[in-house]
This record gives structure tokens, C-alpha cells and sequence, in this order.
């Protein structure tokens, strides 16, 4: 099936193993694409959305999304995300460079290959160093091409291997971060993975971290773009199919949680110890007993959060969103907050989302000197999980109100 083809595809069996046996984990409801924004002032028309729901496989340990959505619906050319905006994923990206490095004996003529490379923001880090290409269908990579990185303006398939190998060659190192769980069927892609690498060529990937969700109760970063939550486990179920070998993992900050896997051909690189680590806290930790805890404390904070606005709006006061990231729209869909309730959203200058609507909502979203005009009583960081850092800037920009965390126990600091 092409992705001309369909809008969205349900998933009836594991998307690594193929068993039909998947145990429903949490639903959070229809969604939107989180990325579907409409104009500010745009009249409101019919909106899609769709089923959020996670099923748990026991043969190779995958959380996934139980549909597939069309990616040209997801992804559109005019894509707003950038990365380098957040300064969390600059920092990482400066490490994963510095730490590939010394994992990896990377020449000056080996070739790097970023998959979704976006606005060029990993490969930035490289492209002074080594040879790189950027592959990603969106427009944002004009910015990655002024910025001097090579970029192919396309999905990532077979057809795009095969340019990239006849132009450019074999890949010493091939990166996805926050992507490697977006991409529909996994086996495929991460066979062209391997076709693209070159003898004793690394695939690394960076996605948000099935141990992090449950812990931290993200259900924010649960939408249609994550086809996929992986642990370190089945992430070494998937690679052994395609006779990769997983030689070192660890946890990362980004997107509030993530695990970055080094991974190649088996014998061409020493295991190292961090993956044995991993994986013993991770079988400790993702037992039955846990998610079902994890279903019923989503609910609870829902209500708790709903509980803590309801003392806010009460008295008449007005709440104003902190950022727009993909999860906000989750969270704010899940627990139904419209514009009664969150009166606008502030984004950083630059941002592509200033100038529209949240997604299923009406809630508007500008650019944050508004915060500091309008005084708000209340900020409700959508970003929460870098609560600690973000306060204390907002703080010394001149925002005087107070700050709300949605999760994972709602609070007011």
C-alpha cells in the first residue's frame, strides 16, 4: 500500500514481531494531528482526528500506537518544528557528536546520513568534521542548506538509498533521532538502514523511552507521530532480526526522556557494559503491575489537573500556555482544555506556530512578550519537564504570576 493510499491503517499485529496478541495499555482518546494548526481568525471547518491508544507486546517487549496515520498528513512540507530552537536538543546533539567520536573511528572523507535531519541541527555538529547529508520531505531543510549542509528533500526509502548511495556513497554513521519511531513498517526501514551503512558503519538512534513514559507519567507524548515507544529491549529484538548487535546504550534529557542506542553489525564493535545495565532496570521496572498503575494514575492526574484549574478559574483569573510543543496538544485534548480555560499560548520569536490555533482547539498562540504585557495570573508549562530550568528564565524576562506543571502531579510553584 503506497502512502497515497490510505488516511490511516489500524495496527492488528506487533509492529516488530508480527504477534496478534497486543494487550491494551492506555487510550487517550481522538486526537488531531499535532501539527494540523489553523490561522488565527480562520473560520472554523471539519478537523480530523484520531484514536490514541497504546497496546503492549510480550514476545518483544514494544509499546506501540495501535494506527497508522498517513505521514503527508503528519508531515507536511510546511512542518513546523525546528530543533534548533530547543536548547535541550542543541546540548545533545553537541554530545552525541562528542561521544560518537570516541565510540567510533570516523575519518574525514566517512559520510554522516541524518534521517528527518530537519533544520540541519545534529549535522551542524559533524559537517566541519566529516562528510554529512541531511534526508527529510519538509521545507524546514532550507534552513539545513543554508547553513551548508547537502540536503535530499524526500521520505526516507528505497529509492532514497539508492540516490544517496550512487551520489554520495556508503554511510560510516547514520543517525535518526526522534524518528526512528515515527517511520511505518520498521523492518523495511531499518533493512534500508543497513543497506545504507558501510563496512563497520554505526546506526544510531535517539527516541523518547518507554521506561522515562511510564516513570514520569508522560501521556503528553503519546500522538500519531510515535508510531512507537521502544525500551532498550525491544529495540535489541528488532535489531537482532536484521543481524544488528546493540554495543551501548544510555539515557538522554531530551523531549523529557529518551534512550540513545548505538548499534551495528554483529562482532564489529565490543558490548559494552552499559547495555546490561539497561536492560536489568528495565526488566525490573516494565512489569504488568506497573502499567496497569500507570492507566490509573493518567486518570487521576486528568482529574487532579482539572482540580487545580478549577481553584484558578474559580476566582476569575486567567491562564496563559508556556510553549506549543507536539505534547501540548495531547495534554490539551486529552484533558479538554479549550479557550475558556487556557486563554492563549506563548511561543519564543521565530516560532512557526505563532499566528495559529492549537490544534481542536481555539486557543490562540503568540509570541511571548505577551506574557510580560499581560501579566497573567497564571503560566501552565507545557513543557514541564524542563519546569526547572524554564521558571527561572520566564522569572527573569519579567513574568511576575504564578506557574503551573501539569505533570506528573499537577502543582503550582
Amino acid at each position: 500500500m503506497s502512502e497515497a493510499d490510505y488516511t490511516s491503517k489500524v495496527v492488528d499485529a506487533c509492529q516488530i514481531c508480527g504477534n496478534g496478541d497486543l494487550k491494551s495499555i492506555l487510550s487517550v482518546g481522538f486526537l488531531p494531528p499535532v501539527n494540523a494548526l489553523r490561522n488565527i481568525g480562520e473560520r472554523l471547518s471539519e478537523e480530523p482526528s484520531y484514536p490514541a491508544e497504546l497496546f503492549f507486546c510480550d514476545e518483544c517487549k514494544l509499546m506501540q500506537l495501535g494506527l497508522v496515520v498517513n505521514p503527508k498528513i503528519l508531515f507536511p512540507v510546511q512542518y513546523p518544528y525546528t530543533s534548533s530552537t530547543t536548547k535541550v536538543l542543541r546540548e545533545n546533539f553537541k554530545e552525541l557528536y562528542s561521544e560518537s567520536s570516541r565510540l567510533i573511528d570516523i575519518a574525514r572523507d566517512d559520510l554522516v546520513v541524518d534521517i528527518g535531519s530537519n533544520d540541519g541541527n545534529l549535522l551542524s555538529n559533524f559537517k566541519d568534521y566529516h562528510q554529512v547529508l541531511g534526508i527529510t520531505p519538509e521545507e524546514i531543510g532550507k534552513l539545513a542548506v543554508a547553513r551548508g549542509i547537502p540536503t535530499v528533500f524526500d521520505y526516507f526509502h528505497k529509492g532514497t538509498v539508492e540516490y544517496v548511495k550512487s551520489n554520495h556513497g556508503k554511510a560510516k554513521i547514520v543517525t535518526a533521532t526522534n524518528v526512528f519511531a515515527h517511520i511505518d513498517d520498521v523492518n523495511h526501514v531499518t533493512d534500508l538502514i543497513t543497506d545504507l551503512l558501510d563496512d563497520k558503519g554505526v546506526f544510531i538512534s535517539e527516541s523518547h523511552y518507554l521506561y522515562k513514559l511510564v516513570q514520569t507519567l508522560q501521556y503528553d507524548t503519546i500522538y500519531h507521530e510515535h508510531l512507537r515507544y521502544y525500551s532498550l529491549e525491544s529495540l535489541i529484538n528488532l535489531f537482532e532480526r536484521h543481524d544488528l548487535e546493540v554495543f551501548h546504550a544510555k539515557d538522554i534529557p531530551s523531549h523529557g526522556g529518551s534512550i540513545r542506542v548505538y548499534a551495528a553489525r554483529k562482532g564489529d564493535y565490543q558490548v559494552n557494559d552499559s547495555v546490561k545495565l539497561v536492560l536489568e532496570r528495565e526488566k525490573a521496572f516494565l512489569t504488568p503491575e506497573k502499567f496497569e498503575d500507570f492507566r490509573k494514575d493518567v486518570v487521576l492526574s486528568k482529574i487532579n489537573l482539572y482540580n487545580l484549574i478549577k481553584g484558578v478559574k474559580t476566582h476569575g483569573m486567567r491562564i496563559y500556555g508556556i510553549g506549543a510543543p507536539s505534547r501540548a496538544s495531547t495534554l490539551i485534548n486529552y484533558v479538554g482544555l479549550d479557550e475558556g480555560i487556557i486563554d492563549s499560548v506563548m511561543e519564543v520569536p521565530g516560532s512557526h506556530k505563532i499566528g495559529k490555533y492549537v490544534p481542536g482547539t481555539k486557543i490562540p498562540i503568540y509570541e511571548e512578550a505577551k506574557l510580560y504585557q499581560d501579566q497573567p495570573e497564571y503560566a501552565i508549562l507545557f513543557s514541564w519537564h524542563i519546569a526547572d530550568e524554564l521558571a527561572p528564565k520566564l522569572r527573569e524576562k519579567g513574568y511576575k504570576g504564578n506557574f503551573i506543571v501539569p505533570l506528573p502531579e499537577p502543582r503550582i510553584i
